[in-house]
């Protein structure tokens, strides 16, 4: 199996990469080469014996989607994208690559499919984006999309055509919206979500941190790990098994931001928690204001995905992994 991952400098790429070069397989297959793509050249992965073609590409450029699949890989994992804040704050950035991106590699799939009979496996990161308020309290599988961001607006289109390039039997195709991803390790980015790795990344390194929205906010997470194991396990599902729902919501954990500071606390103390700045900020705010709180992810769990057990187990992870805790 030749696996193609679109975004594979990003953080889950990157652990990505790692995971399927670790098991040597992809869908129940001999993973027998890569090909990873991002807009800065990715790293190629360590003991992994099979070719290798890492690249910076812009899959919204003359050719480069067409380039991406030359090769013809079994499975493709489109993280790539614009995250939240980012395609607010720039319309036009957001909807070139979120959405012109993907109607390019889709459109690249269907000529090639045309030609040849290539039909892939397409593993596409949407996002809980894609709902918006009113909210019931707590979200089914069958809630209307009413996206009220940009991003949201962006990562439905993408689902949309998704479908019906799936429908139409150019592609196999799963779309998964991932819970927002914490705790994230490095640096900050655009993320309008990126406080909820901040305040409890930062005060374990002994660093300050700043809280813009209110500790009442509540929100669906999982963690770096959890979110890989949905990936992985999406590309060895049988699609045919879904139906036309191809877009499915992850599970997650349900937290509020004061509860996070809870189990930071019970991970660090009191002395980790007082490196919590709180900094309203409206933007961000009325952003993650428009997000749902929590799912009943039905059909996903039906399907073997699987999320954390808590929020002090998505704490306890980093900690092992940078603290050495």
């Amino acid at each position: 199996m030749h696996a193609l991952i679109l975004g594979a400098a990003g953080m889950i790429g990157r652990r990505l990469v790692d995971a399927l070069v670790t098991e040597n397989q992809v869908g129940g297959e001999p993973l027998t080469a890569l090909t990873l793509l991002d807009v800065v050249p990715p790293a190629a992965p360590e003991g992994f014996s099979g070719p290798v073609r890492a690249e910076a590409a812009d899959l919204t450029a003359p050719g480069a989607a067409e380039a991406a699949i030359a090769e013809r890989p079994g499975v493709i994992f489109h993280l790539a994208a614009v995250v939240s804040g980012e395609a607010e704050a720039n319309l036009e950035l957001g909807y070139r690559v979120n959405l012109d991106g993907t109607r390019l590699l889709l459109d690249a799939i269907r000529m090639a499919n045309a030609a040849d009979g290539y039909r892939p496996k397409l593993v596409f990161t949407s996002s809980l984006a894609v709902f918006g308020p009113p909210f019931p309290k707590v979200i089914p599988d069958d809630h209307i999309l009413r996206p009220a961001s940009s991003y949201g607006v962006q990562k439905a289109m993408g689902e949309l055509m998704l479908a019906d390039y799936a429908r139409r039997g150019f592609l196999d195709g799963i779309g998964l919206r991932l819970p927002t991803i914490c705790v994230r390790p490095g640096k900050p980015n655009k993320a309008a979500s990126g406080f909820f790795s901040g305040i409890i990344r930062e005060p374990l390194a002994g660093q300050e941190a700043i809280l813009p929205v209110p500790d009442t906010v509540r929100h669906w997470f999982a963690s770096p790990a959890a979110a890989v194991g949905f990936l992985i396990h999406a590309a060895g599902l049988d699609l045919a098994a879904i139906g036309p729902r191809v877009s499915l919501t992850m599970p997650g954990v349900s937290a509020t931001v004061a509860e996070e500071i809870e189990a930071l606390r019970r991970a660090a103390g009191d002395k980790a928690v007082a490196l919590i700045q709180r900094a309203p900020d409206a933007t961000i705010a009325r952003i993650v204001g428009s997000w749902p709180e929590a799912f009943e992810p039905e059909a996903a769990l039906a399907l073997g995905f699987r999320a954390d057990a808590s929020f002090d187990a998505i704490v306890a992870q980093h900690v092992a992994e940078f603290h050495g805790g």
